[in-house]
């Protein structure tokens, strides 16, 4: 749900920048399955291009740089030399294939490295997710323990996503007219923010969601030792305490996934930019994924002497949620780190999105 509204929040911009022309172009091909074999077509474009880079015979010097010529003559329109960065790719163009399907022109080439470069911010992306959906599973045990009651309304503890969606309501618009323009003016440039630090800010964020959560809980378990109340009885305290950390969750997810989308976006050749679209929800997929393994690593790691393991016990009372969430916490901080060392590293290869 939130993937979807951000979509339909940053579309205007998108359309601004594609321009006309080519939202008619989309339209015209989406319904039939032309989308899907460009997108088909991208991946074999990929291994052709890697296989080619290992396989390709290597040349004499003088064949090689004949090759090369010819192969600039014949590019000129799309790309006239290869960059340097990721050299080894260079060989799928300029060496002499075994075979002729493995055979490459430089804008192939080109469009692979525009892809490989962004693969490292995208897994950096992947740690987010997975907070997003530790939280979006435990809270509601948690809040299932509290007071759910509004007034004389209550409510069930499964509708607690919609506290990110709402979060999100509010902060896109505000994001949009207030912070956006104040960046323009006091960076100089089109975006305000570059989409890399947007997704840093995200980052970031998830950082403060995962130790908010365990705040909360250090203090929802103070509350049920203290009451001494039955196990299907509320503890008095209300789960509005848990929306606080929904709140920073649902601004990292804003930003992080709408700075990525775009980031893919731009920073993509046009040919490649299908495959790397589908990398945000690709991050989606592995970071629900990663939060199983995790989950399981955790429990089987802390079960000592026959005890259960941090996320096992009775009730969620003998839990030891508030350590899971720190540990959540510092591998969160581990990739913002990580993140930082390739983010200074990048190098942008469109004007509009520098800061």
């Amino acid at each position: 749900m939130i993937n979807e509204f951000i979509l339909l929040e940053r579309g205007p911009k998108f359309l601004s920048r594609t321009g006309p022309k080519s939202f008619l172009s989309f339209s015209e091909t989406a319904p039939d399955s032309n989308a899907r074999v460009t997108h088909n077509m991208n991946w074999l474009k990929l291994m052709q291009v890697l296989i080619g880079a290992i396989l390709n015979k290597s040349l004499s010097p003088n064949n090689t740089e004949q090759q090369q010529q010819q192969t600039v003559t014949k590019d000129v329109n799309q790309t006239e030399a290869l960059s340097s960065n990721l050299k080894f790719l260079n060989n799928a163009a300029t060496n002499k294939p075994p075979y002729n399907f493995l055979k490459c022109s430089i804008k192939q080439v080109e469009d692979v490295k525009t892809i490989l470069r962004v693969l490292p911010i995208f897994g950096c992306t992947i740690m987010l997710n997975c907070c997003i959906a530790q939280l979006s599973t435990f809270s509601i045990q948690q809040a299932s323990t509290m007071n759910t009651k509004i007034g004389s309304l209550k409510v069930p503890p499964a509708s607690l996503p919609v506290f990110p969606v709402l979060f999100i309501i509010f902060l896109a618009p505000c994001y949009d007219h207030i912070i956006t323009p104040v960046a323009r003016k006091a960076t100089k440039s089109e975006t305000g923010v570059s989409h890399l630090q947007r997704i840093g800010i995200g980052l970031f964020l998830s950082i403060m969601a995962m130790a908010v959560a365990a705040l909360v809980e250090i203090k929802r378990k103070r509350v049920a030792n203290g009451s001494r109340l039955g196990l299907r009885e509320p503890l008095p305290i209300t789960f509005l305490w848990i929306a606080f950390q929904f709140l920073f969750l649902g601004s990292a997810d804003l930003f992080t996934l709408a700075g990525s989308m775009e980031f893919f976006f731009v920073e993509v050749s046009a040919n490649m930019r299908s495959l790397a679209m589908s990398l945000s929800f690709a991050s989606l997929a592995m970071g629900y994924y990663l939060s199983t393994v995790i989950v399981s690593v955790v429990n089987s790691v802390t079960a000592v002497s026959g005890r259960g393991g941090w996320l096992s016990g009775r009730d969620l009372n003998h839990y030891h949620l508030e350590r899971f969430y720190w540990l959540m916490c510092i591998l969160s901080a581990l990739n913002f780190l990580h993140y930082l060392f390739w983010a200074n590293r990048y190098k942008y290869q469109s004007r509009g999105a520098k800061s």
